[in-house]
């Protein structure tokens, strides 16, 4: 692809503003500084412009760390939405999330506009591990953990999947959950069912990946094409 078309692409200008930052030498391609909007740039070549690297893919990835107060959506009238916080780098882009954090709950939400790869994380049938911090309004118990490991029931009669709970490190109230599957309020659900309450859920991983600590409240960044990777070698078909 021609640099200038891929620096437009992905930069969200357009094309005479990439031409003009190609000339004025602030666009390297693969760590050197290339000047001419027409030289022919290979999609996996990594391109920065003024030292921040851009995102090549015709897909948007994006790790983002929740704050309070914020839904997790594409739009809406009345609140501050995950989209809302990264639409100034993307304005063009019809992003939305892939997957769901409550209002009050805080940590990675996975942004982007390919379809497909959302799909592979959140179909019922294919089982992404997440994994979430969680501190209680009571010490965590063996009961607890046994329980998570078997399937919880679920107030309304619902049985989940096994789920892995173990003490987390910020005292007896703390807990440590990894999930596979997406179900309306369900961490607070199954800890509800042995009479404790959920007072702070963060999520910190998905599939593989990590959330990074260093983003801070409302930070973001792109995922590199290893990241995407990791978390789609996570998207597994199950019986």
């Amino acid at each position: 692809m021609r640099l200038d078309k891929l620096v437009a692409h992905a930069a969200q200008r357009s094309r005479s503003d990439a031409r003009a930052a190609i000339r004025r030498g602030v666009v390297c391609v693969d760590g050197a500084v290339c000047r001419a909007p027409d030289e022919q740039v290979d999609r996996n070549a990594t391109v920065s412009l003024e030292g921040k690297p851009l995102c090549t893919s015709p897909y948007v990835y994006l790790m983002l760390d929740k704050p309070k107060g914020v839904v997790s959506a594409s739009t809406d009238q009345n609140e501050v939405t995950v989209v809302s916080l990264v639409r100034g780098d993307y304005p063009r882009r019809s992003l939305f999330p892939a997957g769901r954090l409550d209002k009050t709950s805080t940590g990675f939400v996975l942004i982007t506009d390919d379809g497909a790869f959302a799909h592979s994380i959140l179909a019922p049938k294919r089982h992404v591990p997440k994994t979430y911090e969680v501190l209680l309004d009571t010490p965590l118990t063996a009961e607890m953990i046994e329980g998570f490991a078997a399937g919880v029931r679920l107030a309304d009669g619902s049985v989940m999947r096994p789920a892995g709970l173990a003490p987390g490190a910020g005292g007896p109230c703390s807990a440590r959950v990894v999930l596979q599957q997406g179900v309306y309020h369900q961490i607070k659900r199954m800890f509800g069912v042995y009479g404790a309450g959920v007072n702070e859920l963060r999520r910190t991983a998905i599939g593989g990946l990590v959330l990074d600590e260093t983003l801070g409240p409302g930070g973001f960044r792109p995922l590199s094409p290893e990241e995407v990777a990791r978390v789609a070698a996570r998207c597994e078909d199950t019986p």
